[in-house]
C-alpha cells in the first residue's frame, strides 16, 4: 500500500486491516512517523520507501516477500505541481517550469510503474489459485486525466499515462495470473483538498451532479477492495467521482 500516511492510501490501509484480517498490511510512504504510527495502530508493517527508487523498491518488496507471498499491490502514492504552460508576461522564463512537469510524471507514471513491475515479479512465484491467479493490482489516477483543468498539465499528463498504461500491463501480466486496474477519483475529502476555503469546498460539492458533497476515502477504500477480490475485473479504470465533469477551470 504506497502513499499510505494520509488520504486514500491511508483509507485503504484501514479499510483493508478492517476486513482481511489474516493479510499482513505493509504500509509505504515518505512520512516516516506517520507510517509506523498507523502501521503499528492497524498491526501493519511500515517501510519508509521512494517509489522512485528502484533499489528502494525491490528493497520494499523483498521485506514484504518475507512476511508473505506478496499478492496485492494498492498504488496510492501521487502528486503534482501546478502552472500555466506559458507565463503571463510573455517570456521563456515564466513558462511552465520542466523541472515541476517532469517531477510529477516522475512521481506518479515512473513511481507506480516501477513498483508495479517488482511487485509482480514477485507475484509470478505465488502458487496459483484455481483460476491461474498469482495477484492484484489497483493503480490511482484521477479525473484529470479526461478533463484536466486549467494549470493542470503535468497532473494530467500524469494520471493520464496510468491510465493509458493500465490495459497494457493487464494484458501483459495476463499470462503470469495478475489483474491491473485503476481508480480515477474525482474530488475527495483528503488532508489537501480539506484545507481550501470553505467557499472553495462548498462550490466543488455543487458540482457534484449526485450525490452533491466529496468522496469520502472510504468510498476509494471499498472500490479498491473490490478491484482486489473481483476475479473478473481486469485491464479497467473506473472513475468515482458522482458523475461530475470537470470544466476548464
Amino acid at each position: 500500500m504506497t502513499g499510505a500516511a494520509s488520504g486514500l492510501g491511508e483509507a485503504t490501509a484501514r479499510y483493508l486491516a478492517e476486513r482481511e484480517e489474516r493479510a499482513r498490511l505493509v504500509l509505504v510512504d515518505l512520512n516516516e512517523e506517520r507510517g509506523k504510527e498507523i502501521a503499528a495502530e492497524l498491526g501493519g508493517t511500515f517501510v519508509r520507501t521512494d517509489i522512485t527508487s528502484p533499489e528502494e523498491v525491490v528493497r520494499l518488496v523483498d521485506a514484504a516477500a518475507a512476511l508473505a507471498p506478496v499478492r496485492g499491490v494498492v498504488n496510492c502514492a501521487g502528486g503534482g505541481k501546478s502552472g500555466r504552460t506559458i507565463g503571463r508576461d510573455g517570456s521563456y522564463v515564466s513558462a511552465h517550469d520542466l523541472d515541476a512537469f517532469v517531477w510529477t510524471v516522475n512521481l506518479n507514471v515512473v513511481g507506480t510503474f516501477n513498483v508495479i513491475r517488482i511487485a509482480a515479479t514477485a507475484m509470478s512465484r505465488n502458487e496459483p489459485d484455481g483460476d491461474g491467479a498469482r495477484g492484484a493490482i489497483v493503480n490511482t489516477a484521477s479525473v484529470a486525466a479526461f478533463e484536466g483543468q486549467i494549470g493542470q498539465a503535468a497532473y494530467a499528463a500524469a494520471k493520464g499515462g496510468i491510465v493509458g498504461m493500465t490495459l497494457p500491463i493487464a494484458r501483459d501480466l495476463a499470462a503470469a495470473g495478475i489483474r491491473v486496474n485503476t481508480i480515477a477519483p474525482g474530488t475527495f475529502a483528503t488532508p489537501p483538498m480539506l484545507a481550501v476555503p470553505p467557499n472553495v469546498l462548498e462550490g466543488l460539492s455543487a458540482s457534484v451532479p449526485f450525490p452533491k458533497r466529496l468522496g469520502d476515502p472510504s468510498e476509494y477504500a471499498y472500490l479498491a477492495h473490490h478491484l482486489l477480490t473481483n476475479s473478473y475485473v481486469n485491464g479497467e479504470v473506473v472513475r468515482l467521482d458522482g458523475a461530475i465533469r470537470m470544466p476548464p477551470k
